[in-house]
């Protein structure tokens, strides 16, 4: 069977540095990486998890808790997780509250705090006081990605700056009737994203005296289905139309785009829709967005974990992650 002695003398050099460069931590060369990710793979090495633990005293296990599973933002960052727990040996241990927050206990406390994991990361929830005792009481690393939680540090992009970009490009293009799609849930899960991305869109049209109309502020869930009825009813139904639409995620901005097309209503002659987040369908629907890349923060994320757990000093404030304007075929000049 082969070993990492065997990687290690492939490519001349050291078994840390094999075990380094496979994990994708710090202190190894573009070069050399390549070169044992290579032989690793021509060799058929795989790391052995096992092994590692009882070298270690660790499970060799990571835990990851999220509301649920099938949005594509916690799918992504899930990825990224995984991806690079694979490269370090890790398992994966991924905990669920299955979109309802009323098993969270079951699932926090009877099966976080009996299975022996490493690490944990949380994705978009703000923890009760009580699982922050339990949290501490476990003394191992954690870390939220997404929106932030008090007390946690946190990965994730400047959600106010991007709402922020998003509305100024209306604003830019002429527009001053800008109506809001607001994300959000009350299934018992709390975050901050949907609160943080509200009080920006209405500071950036205060900040320019732009109207705030109730009447053209609606619930979309941060899903397609929710968004396209939610938007087609206001549309059909307010005496006076907005001209943009912010929409707090790329889904809700989908729904935004099939709802202007089931009424008549052209975009982005008479009107501009902008979403949130780059899903993987904005490019070929067109959609004008703020890209974040929550697979690249996953990954970011478990790679601050797992260094900490080789001996790094904690990163106790992670640098914010990038986010970008992507201007599409979805927004242009408001109608005259």
């Amino acid at each position: 069977m082969t070993g990492i002695e065997d990687v290690a003398v492939a490519t001349g050099v050291s078994t840390a540095t094999v075990s380094r460069a496979l994990r994708g931590l710090a202190g190894v060369s573009a070069g050399t990486r390549a070169r044992v990710l290579t032989a690793a793979q021509e060799l058929g090495y795989v790391p052995s998890s096992a092994a590692s633990g009882l070298a270690s005293g660790r499970t060799m296990a990571m835990g990851v808790l999220l509301p649920q599973i099938e949005r594509w933002y916690f799918s992504a960052v899930l990825e990224g997780v995984d991806r690079q727990l694979r490269a370090a040996g890790y398992d994966l241990i991924v905990f669920s509250l299955g979109g309802t927050g009323m098993n969270r206990e079951r699932v926090f406390h009877r099966s976080i705090l009996r299975k022996r994991i490493d690490a944990l990361l949380v994705m978009c929830m703000e923890l009760t006081e009580a699982e922050h005792r339990s949290l501490r009481e476990l003394e191992s690393p954690t870390i939220v990605v997404g929106g932030s939680v008090q007390g946690v540090r946190h990965v994730g992009i400047d959600d106010a700056g991007a709402v922020s970009d998003a509305v100024e490009h209306l604003i830019s293009l002429g527009h001053t009737k800008i109506g809001h799609v607001r994300g959000g849930g009350d299934d018992g899960l709390s975050f901050e994203v949907p609160r943080i991305r509200e009080e920006a869109y209405l500071a950036a049209m205060a900040a320019h005296n732009l109207p705030i109309r109730d009447e053209w502020s609606v619930f979309g869930d941060f899903r397609f289905s929710e968004a396209k009825v939610a938007v087609k009813r206001m549309l059909a139904t307010v005496r006076e139309r907005p001209t943009a639409l912010f929409c707090s995620s790329d889904e809700m901005a989908f729904g935004a785009l099939v709802a202007a097309a089931e009424l008549g209503i052209s975009v982005p002659a008479e009107l501009s829709i902008v979403g949130i987040d780059d899903h993987e369908f904005a490019e070929p629907m067109g959609v004008t967005t703020v890209r974040q890349k929550p697979e690249e923060q996953g990954a970011f994320a478990a790679e601050l974990l797992l260094s900490e757990l080789e001996g790094a000093v904690p990163v106790l404030k992670p640098p914010t992650q990038p986010h970008e304007l992507i201007q599409r075929t979805s927004t242009g000049p408001a109608p005259r």
